[in-house]
C-alpha cells in the first residue's frame, strides 16, 4: 500500500517518445466529476454508547470511534481531540441514533466549508473485524477500518485497502508500581525481542520495526535507534542477575493482536533464558501480582515530530515515572536525544508501528487517507451510485 510519485515528463521528452514509437495517442477520459447524493455505508467495531462531548467512554477503541464521530458533526476541535462548538455545526447532522448501534447523519445545507458530497452517513456499530470484511467483499459496506494484521489478506481477496503511514505505536510498557526493579533485566527483555518477526509473521508485513519513539517518515532519525534482537546481549545480562521471579506481561484481553505479539514476546524472552508469563488484563493493571510490565498502543496526534513525541512522553510519564524536557519546536538532534533520555532504563521498549488500515468499497471516489491526528474525511467523498450495490 505505498503510493509513488511519478513525476511529470518535460515537454521534449514527451515529444521524443511519441516520435519514436510513431504509435498513435489514445485519448484519455476525463475523470468523472464529483455529484452530490447517495448514502455513505460505514461500518465500525466499537459499540459508542453516548455522543455527548463530556460522556467518558468505556475503552480507548470507543473513545477513539465516539472521536471520529464528533468530527462529522461539530465544525471545531480542541487540541486534545474533544469536540468545540455546537453539535450539527460540523459537515453532518445527527438524524437517527441508537446508542451502540446505529448512527444515521445527515449532510448539512449550511456548512460554512461547503456541504458534503453524501446525502448521508449510516454508521452500523458492534461489528466484529470478520463481519466487516465480510461485508466488504459483499458490497454491503462502502467503508470501515481494518486490522492491519489482516490487510495482505483481504486485498487477495479483492478488497479495495487504503493505509496511512505508519502511525500506531505497540510498546512495551514497565508499568509504575509493578515494574521490575532490576535495569539489566529490563534491558535483557528488550534485548530478546524480535520484531521483525513480529511484522513478518503476526503483522503480514503490515507494518515496521520501532526503535524509537517516532516513525521514520515523521522524524527522519528512526534509523538511529537498532531494532535488531541481541540475544548474545540478553543472555549475557541474564546470567549476572540470577535466579528471578517470572515477569508478567499483561494484554488487553479483547485484542487478539495484543494476544498474538505478547505470547510471540514471551517465547523470545525463554529463548534467552528469562521467565516470563503473558496474562490477559481487560483492567488494563499491567499484571495483577508480582513484577510485570504490559502492552500499550499508543497513536500519534499528529505529524510534526516536536508535537506527536512530547504528547507521546506526556502519555507514559504517569504509567512509567520518565519525565523528559520537551522543547516546542525541538530540531533533529534534539528529537533524537529526547528519544534517547526517554528510553534510557527501558522502561519503555517500543516494538512495532502500525499503519491504519481502510477497507473501501469501488462505489467510494476521491478517498484521501488521513495523517497522524486527521479525522476521517467523509465530508470530502462522493458516491458513485452507478457502481455495484447490494
Amino acid at each position: 500500500m505505498r503510493h509513488t510519485l511519478l513525476r511529470p515528463l518535460a515537454a521534449s521528452s514527451a515529444i521524443a517518445i511519441v516520435l519514436a514509437t510513431a504509435a498513435p495517442v489514445a485519448r484519455v477520459a476525463p475523470a468523472r466529476r464529483p455529484h452530490y447524493g447517495g448514502t455513505l455505508r460505514v461500518e465500525i467495531g466499537p459499540a459508542v454508547s453516548s455522543i455527548d462531548p463530556t460522556a467518558t467512554p468505556a475503552n480507548p477503541d470507543e473513545l477513539a470511534a465516539k472521536r471520529q464521530i464528533e468530527s462529522l458533526i461539530y465544525e471545531k476541535r480542541n487540541p486534545d481531540g474533544s469536540p468545540s462548538g455546537v453539535a450539527g455545526s460540523g459537515p453532518f447532522r445527527i438524524s437517527e441514533w441508537e446508542p451502540g448501534k446505529h448512527l444515521t447523519l445527515a449532510a448539512n445545507q449550511d456548512f460554512p466549508a461547503g456541504r458534503p458530497f453524501v446525502d448521508s452517513i449510516e454508521i452500523e456499530m458492534g461489528r466484529s473485524p470478520h463481519d466487516r470484511l465480510q461485508d466488504l467483499e459483499l458490497d454491503r459496506t462502502d467503508f470501515t477500518e481494518i486490522p492491519a494484521e489482516d490487510a495482505r489478506a483481504a486485498s487477495t481477496r479483492g478488497v479495495r485497502i487504503s493505509a496511512s503511514p505508519s502511525d500506531e505505536l505497540v510498546a512495551l510498557v514497565f508499568v509504575n508500581g509493578l515494574q521490575v526493579a532490576d535495569a539489566r533485566r529490563r534491558e535483557a527483555l528488550a534485548c530478546s525481542v524480535d520484531r521483525a518477526a513480529i511484522v513478518e509473521f503476526i503483522l503480514q508485513k503490515e507494518g515496521e520495526p520501532a526503535g524509537g519513539l517516532l516513525p521514520q517518515w515523521s522524524s527522519g532519525t528512526a534509523f538511529l535507534f537498532p531494532t535488531a534482537p541481541d540475544t548474545v546481549r540478553a543472555k549475557e545480562l541474564r546470567a549476572q542477575i540470577g535466579a528471578s521471579p517470572e515477569i508478567r506481561l499483561g494484554y488487553d484481553s479483547g485484542d487478539a493482536l495484543e494476544e498474538s505479539i505478547a505470547e510471540r514476546i514471551v517465547v523470545d524472552a525463554r529463548e534467552s533464558g528469562i521467565v516470563m508469563a503473558a496474562q490477559a488484563d481487560a483492567a488494563g493493571a499491567g499484571g495483577a501480582r508480582g513484577e510485570g510490565a504490559r502492552l500499550e498502543r499508543l497513536l500519534m496526534t499528529s505529524p510534526p515530530a516536536g508535537a506527536a513525541l512530547a504528547n507521546l512522553i506526556a502519555r507514559l510519564q504517569p504509567m512509567t515515572g520518565i519525565s523528559v524536557a520537551t522543547p516546542a519546536e525541538p530540531d533533529a538532534e534534539q528529537i533524537v536525544t529526547i528519544q534517547k533520555e526517554a528510553l534510557e532504563g527501558f522502561h519503555v521498549v517500543p516494538l512495532v508501528w502500525l499503519p491504519h488500515v481502510y477497507g473501501l468499497s469501488e462505489r467510494v471516489k476521491d478517498w484521501q487517507v488521513p495523517v497522524a491526528g486527521e479525522p476521517w474525511p467523509l465530508a470530502d467523498v462522493w458516491i458513485d451510485q452507478g457502481a455495484k450495490q447490494n
